[in-house]
């Protein structure tokens, strides 16, 4: 895997795996079987609510790091995923990167019992040797986060997508509802706003540089050399 995934690749790459293992009739997926799989209001956190195009977008994302393959024959294109290889990692290591991919950050109890249908682990201790294994990798592909105030064990996050951001409901155990579904179009505008601040905070910055020089003084958070 080359880049990060977006969020979206990150949710059709795990409902291939995740449908591949519970409905193997149907699998690989038609397009309106993966929209279907990636809006699902249960077992999904964040709930999206990604179109058509959307997912295809991410398809095309995943196909160009040969994560995602499209197979040929028939009237309809069905996909697969190539989870394991594309990720360098043992089956079970990509179950447990989807089931994270899919329900967000878990206990490792909850992903044992969250991957049961992908792939039966013979106890804790066999969860904790695959995410430990994912964590030493390098780049990691998952990550044991700080344990959240009130709650009794830590949670474990994939990094597929980059640096784990979490709010304080999530970091609690907090569920998404209905209510609290995002469409991947928020999602991009807000990438585009915090990069909009950005640039405008570099040219204030800018800004208060030049007129520091320009009247002799030292700017805030600059240091003259010794």
């Amino acid at each position: 895997m080359a880049r990060a995934l977006t969020p979206l690749e990150a949710r059709v790459l795990g409902v291939l795996v995740e449908k591949q293992a519970t409905v193997p009739d149907t699998y690989p997926l038609s397009l309106n079987s993966l929209v279907a799989g990636c809006n699902q209001k249960t077992a999904r956190d964040p709930v999206l609510n990604a179109s058509e195009s959307d997912v295809l977008a991410a398809i095309d994302g995943l196909k160009s790091q040969s994560l995602v393959f499209e197979t040929s024959g028939g009237r309809v294109s069905k996909y697969e995923h190539n989870a394991a290889r594309g990720l360098n990692v043992p089956g079970a290591a990509a179950a447990l990167l989807a089931v994270l991919m899919l329900r967000g950050p878990q206990t490792v109890a909850e992903l044992r019992a969250n991957a049961e249908r992908l792939h039966r682990f013979a106890d804790i201790s066999s969860v904790e040797g695959f995410l430990n294994e994912l964590a030493d990798r390098y780049p990691p592909r998952a990550v044991l986060l700080p344990r959240a105030p009130g709650a009794r064990e830590p949670r474990w996050a994939h990094l597929l997508c980059g640096e784990v951001q979490m709010t304080a409901e999530r970091a609690a155990g907090g569920g998404g509802s209905d209510e609290d579904a995002i469409s991947v179009g928020e999602l991009v505008a807000l990438k585009a706003e915090l990069s909009r601040q950005g640039a405008e905070l570099a040219e204030l910055r800018a800004l208060v540089l030049r007129m520091a020089g320009e009247l002799g003084i030292e700017a805030p958070g600059e240091t003259k050399p010794a």
